[in-house]
């Protein structure tokens, strides 16, 4: 029978016996080539090493039996029964030269899928590079996209500093312009005109207003050097007596202790009845050092 001569070629050729049986029934049992053909394409499915279990109604190498009528049945079995009868057994030496032409034509097949397999790999590989190119490229692009806002931003940036800058000197402008118009008694036009020599012959001295008034401090801070060689500071009103300062010193400096006030230039040494007069009175406003000396 082909079946026990296709089965039998696969097991001397050294596959297991569940993987040759699976070949021969999912072939058809068409042949040695096409059952090794299906071994090289599922040597790696999972249940390959499984025993088979053929379909329910059917047995091995039977498929093709179910697929023909009455009469091909019985023809093929004629045709078998005179090729059976036609043909004698194989000799050993024939059966050897069998199995070693069909490992031949399993490595060559071998070959021919392993080759194929290199080549789908170099393609897979070129894909893998095409796609990492464009990749690349669109990132590049997205770099390109950001520096160019980044450059557009700061832009924007300069030219409103440069704006801001210009509103700030234009202001100064006219500030400068409403004073001279405030106090010259004129336009500022006029007064930038008019020849410097000519300001003393049009308004004498004598013609001129008052000198600005002094100005008034309403804080006096006051620095205070004690005997230890540190120091106080503090802020008081201009108008409160210098003996405030002698006794925030008692409080905070110099407990217990009699001591006299001096400023060390102008030097001056303050007495009792210099404590009842106010720091604008004694000239220590708007700020002023005094030294803690020993009585």
């Amino acid at each position: 029978m082909a079946e026990s001569t296709t089965l039998d070629s696969l097991l001397e050729m050294g596959f297991d016996r569940n993987r040759a049986e699976k070949a021969v029934a999912h072939t058809g049992n068409q042949g040695i080539e096409r059952a090794m053909d299906w071994l090289m394409e599922h040597e790696n499915d999972p249940d390959i090493n499984e025993p088979y279990v053929p379909p329910a109604g059917n047995t091995l190498g039977t498929t093709e039996v179910q697929g023909q009528s009455p009469g091909d049945i019985s023809e093929s079995t004629e045709g078998a029964e005179q090729m059976g009868d036609a043909k004698s057994p194989m000799t050993e030496e024939e059966r050897m030269e069998q199995v070693k032409r069909l490992e031949e034509l399993m490595k060559a097949r071998q070959e021919e899928r392993r080759e194929r397999e290199r080549k789908e790999e170099i393609e897979r590989e070129k894909q893998r590079r095409k796609q990492g190119q464009e990749l690349l490229q669109v990132k590049q692009k997205l770099q390109d996209d950001e520096m160019k806002k980044l450059a557009e931003l700061r832009r924007r940036e300069k030219m409103e500093d440069k704006l801001a800058k210009q509103r700030v000197k234009e202001k100064i402008a006219r500030d400068r312009e409403d004073r001279a118009r405030k106090f010259g008694g004129g336009s500022s036009s006029t007064g930038l005109s008019s020849p410097p020599s000519e300001a003393p012959l049009q308004s004498p001295p004598e013609d001129q207003g008052p000198p600005p008034a002094k100005k008034d401090y309403d804080d006096c801070r006051i620095q205070v050097r004690l005997l230890d060689g540190s120091t106080l500071s503090t802020v008081f009103k201009a108008h409160e007596p210098l003996a405030a300062v002698r006794v925030y010193i008692q409080m905070n400096g110099e407990p217990g202790q009699d001591f006299n006030l001096i400023t060390p230039y102008p030097r001056r040494v303050y007495t009792d009845l210099d404590m009842e007069k106010p720091l604008c009175e004694l000239g220590l406003v708007p700020s002023a050092v005094l030294v803690v000396t020993k009585k």
